[in-house]
């Protein structure tokens, strides 16, 4: 009958990242282009409405099919006149409301394949040359990037012995935060574009193929091929290896994180332990001015077990050796936390920038074959039209 029924290809308002893109300036990459995300929107309203048009023409098959049928039973058995009349009747309006429904299904699909054609198709091929050029951006972003963070391997802290001030802590803890927010962003924006061009080559596919009308099934599917090698596409690009990336420098920031949190608690022990030697020392200084002039040389080792000054000396030699100890922990701590510090930077910047660098790479050239793909398939179609 002409007309096809695409309302389940799997898109919709929000749905599988389908409209995400296209909504922050209203315009897909300018030139007075209409917005990409109100042309899915119209796409998704012109679907809904064909598919409670092909509904209510189903509808109306069914009960035609009932009262054919019961016209068929009437004649045969010769029911009365009257009866058969009413039947027939019903089956002509039948018939009224199946054109009219036919025709609005022709309408709204006519209408779907102007805006897929006419709208939605030049809208894809500017958003594949929006991609390939904000990929290539990225790749010399990245380049540039892991130029600098190559300078960390000559950058050498071994004579710094500073603890780790609330500064240094607080700058680790934002830039926790912000990998971490980087490698959500990033997970989020490759599932986005490959949910979306999955929803949008499933929805083509619906709409092209799935029917039994070779006359549209003979339109033109250039937006369906462009899709499909954008599916190819996505699906070659090595996602996996960028997002490792990042939280592997998540993984080695946060090692950071935890180190300098045990120091700021060693600091902690250790001035524990320093308060507590210097208020023993303070009472073993007041034992002796007050008992020191009654302990003579000759008795002191007698009275020396039983003296409260030994008693308390013996206590303050014991803190003095545990304040040594905790400072010597201290200190060992600081320069595990600046050997850690440096070495996991100059590890973990220069790698998961040289993998972005290979992703953007590899995104710039993929998006490039996109594209030209549909340049190469433009050429072969005006070579065909000269030919014949």
């Amino acid at each position: 009958m002409g007309w096809t029924w695409g309302g389940g290809g799997g898109y919709g308002k929000g749905n599988n990242g389908f409209t995400r893109f296209g909504r922050g300036d209203g315009n897909v990459g300018g030139g007075g282009m209409l917005s990409h995300s109100s042309t899915v929107e119209k796409l998704y309203a012109w679907e809904k409405k064909l598919f409670l048009e092909v509904k209510s023409y189903e509808g109306y098959k069914q009960e035609y099919d009932k009262k054919v049928s019961l016209l068929r039973k009437q004649e045969v058995k010769g029911v009365d006149y009257l009866k058969m009349e009413k039947n027939k009747m019903e089956i002509e309006s039948l018939e009224s409301k199946m054109l009219v429904a036919n025709q609005s299904i022709e309408t709204t699909t006519s209408e779907i394949i102007r805006l897929r054609e006419s709208e939605l198709f030049p809208q894809l091929l500017e958003l594949v040359a929006g991609l390939m050029s904000m990929w290539r951006g990225m790749y010399e972003c990245h380049q540039v990037q892991t130029h600098i963070v190559q300078q960390l391997e000559y950058l050498n802290n071994a004579r710094n012995t500073n603890p780790t001030s609330n500064v240094h802590r607080q700058a680790a803890l934002e830039l926790e935060i912000e990998v971490d927010r980087w490698y959500s962003a990033f997970c989020s924006l490759v599932k986005s574009q490959r949910d979306y061009v999955y929803s949008l080559t499933g929805w083509l596919r619906l709409s092209l193929f799935c029917h039994h009308d070779p006359l549209t099934k003979a339109q033109n599917s250039d937006i369906y091929s462009l899709c499909e090698e954008w599916q190819l596409a996505i699906d070659r690009i090595p996602d996996k290896v960028a997002s490792e990336g990042i939280k592997t420098l998540l993984t080695v920031i946060h090692a950071v994180v935890i180190q300098q949190a045990e120091e700021q608690k060693q600091k902690k022990r250790s001035e524990s332990a320093f308060k507590e030697f210097e208020k023993k020392a303070e009472e073993l200084r007041s034992l002796e001015s007050k008992y020191g002039s009654y302990i003579g040389a000759e008795g002191y080792r007698e009275m020396s077990r039983k003296s409260p000054v030994a008693d308390k000396r013996a206590k303050v030699e014991a803190l003095r050796s545990r304040t040594d100890e905790e400072k010597s922990k201290y200190e060992k701590s600081i320069g595990v936390t600046r050997a850690m510090t440096l070495n996991n930077l100059q590890t973990g910047f220069p790698n998961v920038f040289q993998a972005m660098t290979g992703f953007a790479s590899v995104c710039m050239e993929a998006f490039e074959s996109v594209y030209n793909f549909k340049r190469s398939s433009d050429r072969i179609l005006d070579v065909k039209r000269l030919l014949t």
